[in-house]
């Protein structure tokens, strides 16, 4: 019986995914087979020229590809001038808009408005994914009122729980777990390793990497009376006095939703809420090592990179950036399209729009005024110095 759909979900993918999807042939193995020049240029919605019906076996950089015969060959990805002169006569290429095939002596091309969103489609068409048979493999253990939709590719070893409920075309690796009660939607791949906990809902094409830990318990403890930490976010840092303390766990109750087309990277972790659910919007990003804490909000659309790390209960918008190694503290906003630079530490409000860098945070270019000042501090101390020496030699004149 097909699973059942969970909430969050819309369509958001483009056109021509769905369309690279339907020319992209694989054969009994899974390997990409070739597609010719005109169906890719098709499925991209870009301009071609040449011999359209030359196959696509692949894509390299200029320098690694070669003349090709009637059979095709490799694509080279010359898509600024810059690469021209690495293009060999007698091959096929995609190229900016603009540059003229015929004076590299092409066989074909394709011509990219935007190369790197080509690159996305072109890469999808030749990517086969991970080696995961169809069907179910004898070793997964699948409790009998888990319901699996038609399609699914079910690898070693894998554990899936009471209740739970999987939408069709699912691929699950080896050694992936998932906890009872999840409901997951059409076209997931979950990665070798991920743990998926009890409560978790997903939506359409979640793709999950390699160790990726999805509704752990949130890090959340409780003294019997006020804690160190409870005072010094009181008084702003003034202790009254050191005491013994011992932590009590507060248990997670709500679950983990996330939307339509996320991607979560290895070894990331998003914790499960404590009553109301941490949340991932429709379309969302997360890189490898990533961490969110229990009852964050994420919106849609949004990149966080790797190493970045958002305290319980904060409240990042729509479209938001975070760099490698940005922090959020806990229980604050972080507005819509806000961009954070590389390693910046979020303690306070940030309002929408706001590009932001720094420890602690602050406007971009008024961390770039920090910046030059702080260069400039060993030429204003050593000015002071002087001038420290001529009032003392006018001093001891007087």
């Amino acid at each position: 019986m097909a699973a059942t759909r969970p909430c969050m979900t819309r369509s958001r993918r483009p056109g021509w995914i769905h369309r690279l999807e339907k020319s992209k042939p694989l054969s009994d193995k899974g390997a990409i087979m070739a597609i010719t020049i005109g169906q890719l240029a098709q499925a991209l919605e870009a301009k071609a020229w040449g011999d359209l019906d030359l196959p696509v076996t692949g894509a390299s950089e200029p320098q690694a590809t070669g003349p090709v015969g009637p059979e095709g060959g490799v694509i080279a990805m010359a898509m600024a001038p810059k690469y021209a002169d690495a293009l060999k006569p007698g091959s096929i290429a995609i190229l900016a808009e603009g540059m003229d095939p015929e004076a590299y002596g092409l066989k074909a091309a394709i011509f990219a408005p935007r190369p790197r969103l080509l690159m996305a489609g072109l890469t999808r068409a030749f990517d086969p994914g991970p080696d995961i048979a169809p069907g179910i493999h004898p070793t997964a253990v699948i409790d009998l009122s888990a319901q699996i939709g038609e399609g699914a590719a079910i690898g070693p070893f894998v554990v899936i729980g009471a209740d739970v409920r999987i939408g069709r075309g699912a691929r699950i690796g080896p050694h992936v777990s998932i906890g009872r009660g999840s409901r997951l939607g059409n076209d997931v791949l979950l990665n070798a390793g991920v743990r998926i906990a009890h409560g978790v809902t997903a939506g359409d094409r979640l793709v999950v990497q390699s160790n990726a830990v999805i509704g752990g318990d949130g890090f959340s403890f409780v003294t019997p009376e006020e804690s160190g930490i409870e005072e010094i976010r009181r008084t702003l840092g003034t202790r009254a006095g050191i005491k013994q303390q011992h932590w009590t766990r507060i248990h997670s109750l709500g679950g983990v939703e996330i939307g339509d087309d996320v991607e979560i990277g290895a070894n990331a972790t998003i914790d499960r809420g404590t009553i109301r659910a941490t949340r991932v919007g429709n379309g969302t990003k997360i890189d490898n090592l990533v961490m969110l804490g229990h009852n964050v909000t994420v919106g849609d659309d949004c990149l966080l990179c790797s190493q970045v790390g958002v305290a319980g209960s904060a409240r990042i918008g729509n479209r938001v950036v975070l760099a490698g190694k940005v922090g959020v503290n806990d229980n604050i906003d972080v507005g819509d399209d806000v961009i954070a630079g590389g390693a910046s530490k979020i303690f306070t409000r940030v309002p929408a729009g706001r590009v932001v860098l720094g420890n602690p945070a602050v406007k971009m270019e008024t961390q770039m005024e920090i910046q030059k000042a702080v260069r400039r501090l060993p030429r204003h101390a050593e000015q002071l110095a002087r001038l420290q020496e001529t009032v003392t030699r006018l001093l001891d004149k007087g």
